[in-house]
């Protein structure tokens, strides 16, 4: 049997098959969440006008400290219709326009005023509380570079800019096909040898946080009709993710009709615990991952694999797996042959992370990694990491 594809080579080898999807515009209100598809620049100056910074005083610098006569009085949104001349200062509201020949505001709380003069016992600075046109960008500059995903503050920043809508990528369609006989709905009375599906939710929920559109379809039993006639449904998305039927039993169905129905295998069987036998392929545009049955392999193998290729879709300019870093409590034996990644449960200490790994790490506990948020990295050797050793860990939040 061929040896194991490592972790690093299989990822590559997703990642040059990716392809992104096209781009629509999309409503900045609308847009959080979403991949910019071109960079989103400044449609006018920010802030378009020079604006004052406090409640307070439009001067001349060059008539502080002394006494000065209050001509007038400036609300945000409505200027002066006049220039400040001099020996005059002009009441001004935070976010007010500046008026002509002034330069420089003081703060409402650094003066006296009385009968509609103010005192001012100090020199103004240049520039003192105002913000100058065009101070936080340019009209045309970058506001957000393409390849982020927008937050939001991003968004924020985009309708600040003058931008009604911005170019975003697509969301990916992906199908999601759980495989088996033995598979029951939750809430359905289980017979003699029936399990309840998990996958499926598991799966969307965990790409649809990566900003995919999700379609579960039913689970199917171990029959090759019914089988590739789910397959041909999947097919039509963007992505198609199964789970079960990708190992070598007799009812193993999943990757022999994938290739009647034209899917280029790339890979399968990957050096990883859990998830080993995990396969990976291309028809046309559609990205097709077959991961395990067991749950927690399942959902080792949508982190490692399926959601890095999902938001690379989308044009991420980092689609990860993106590690964090962090202690382990106590010591996690290294497996010789395969990358093993650890449920564990981490707590936040004044110095940093503490990972503790969870009892029952077998591949079909998944009731167990509930109490998990994170897969410890345990690169494959000889040996052990030792408690409180510095690690690679994936958050699973």
């Amino acid at each position: 049997m061929a040896e194991l594809l490592s972790l690093a080579e299989a990822q590559a080898r997703i990642l040059e098959r990716v392809q992104r999807l096209d781009a629509e515009p999309v409503a900045v209100g609308a847009a959080a969440g979403r991949f910019l598809a071109e960079d989103a620049r400044a449609a006018v100056d920010l802030p378009p006008f020079a604006s004052s910074a406090m409640d307070g005083f439009a001067v001349r610098v060059a008539d502080t400290p002394g006494r000065l006569p209050v001509v007038a009085r400036i609300a945000a949104g409505v200027p002066s219709s006049r220039r400040l001349d001099a020996g005059e200062a002009m009441g001004i509201a935070t976010g007010g326009v500046v008026p002509a020949g002034a330069d420089g505001v003081v703060p409402i709380e650094h003066v006296v005023e009385k009968d509609n003069e103010i005192s001012i016992e100090f020199a103004v600075g240049q520039g003192d509380n105002i913000r100058p046109r065009g101070g936080d960008a340019a009209a045309g500059d970058v506001v957000v570079p393409a390849g982020t995903r927008l937050a939001p503050t991003h968004v924020g920043a985009l309708a600040a800019a003058g931008l009604p809508e911005v170019l975003c990528v697509r969301k990916p369609r992906v199908a999601i096909l759980a495989t088996g006989t033995e598979l029951r709905r939750p809430g359905e009375e289980l017979g003699a040898g029936e399990v309840y599906e998990a996958n499926g939710v598991l799966l969307a929920a965990a790409l649809s946080a990566a900003g995919a559109e999700v379609d579960i379809l039913p689970a199917v039993a171990d029959d090759e009709a019914t089988h590739r006639a789910a397959l041909e449904v999947g097919l039509r998305a963007d992505v198609l993710v199964t789970s079960g039927g990708v190992s070598v039993g007799p009812h193993d169905l999943v990757r022999e009709l994938l290739g009647e129905l034209g899917v280029e295998e790339v890979f399968w069987r990957v050096a990883v615990k859990p998830g080993k036998p995990v396969a990976f392929g291309v028809r046309d545009q559609t990205l097709v991952f077959g991961l395990p049955g067991n749950p927690v392999s399942s959902l080792v193998g949508c982190e490692l694999f399926v959601r890095p290729a999902v938001l690379a879709l989308q044009g991420s300019r980092e689609p990860g797996p993106i590690y964090a870093h962090g202690r382990v409590a106590r010591r996690i034996p290294r497996n010789a042959h395969r990358d093993e990644f650890v449920r564990a449960r981490t707590r936040r200490l004044d110095d940093g992370v503490e990972l503790e790994p969870v009892t029952g790490q077998e591949s079909h506990m998944i009731a167990r990694a509930a109490g998990a948020d994170a897969l410890v990295y345990a690169p494959r050797g000889e040996g052990e990491l030792a408690a409180g050793e510095t690690v690679r860990y994936l958050p699973l939040a």
